[in-house]
């Protein structure tokens, strides 16, 4: 990941590859929703880990975000569809 210390805090430098992960009910859901929002398919989506007793999935989205608006606001715009339940 890039970054640098400035002033004692850590900042990214943009453009940088991030990774969210991605929580739901239903992982097929959860791939039509994160199309929906990303159609470029300028992104990578890997499995991550199912709950012990199945209700919930998890996927790895890794995508280039080219400033922190842009990374805020994919986060916000991903925690806000229906199908998502967390995004960490």
């Amino acid at each position: 990941m890039n970054f640098q210390e400035i002033g004692g805090r850590m900042q990214l430098e943009y453009p940088v590859k991030w990774q969210y992960k991605i929580i739901g009910m239903d992982e097929q859901r959860l791939r039509d929703a994160i199309a929906g929002m990303i159609p470029d398919d300028d992104y990578s989506l890997t499995p991550s880990h199912v709950s012990a007793k199945g209700k919930y999935t998890s996927l790895n989205l890794e995508l280039i975000v080219n400033s922190e608006a842009h990374r805020n606001a994919l986060f916000h715009s991903l925690k806000a569809h229906p199908d998502i339940r967390m995004v960490l």
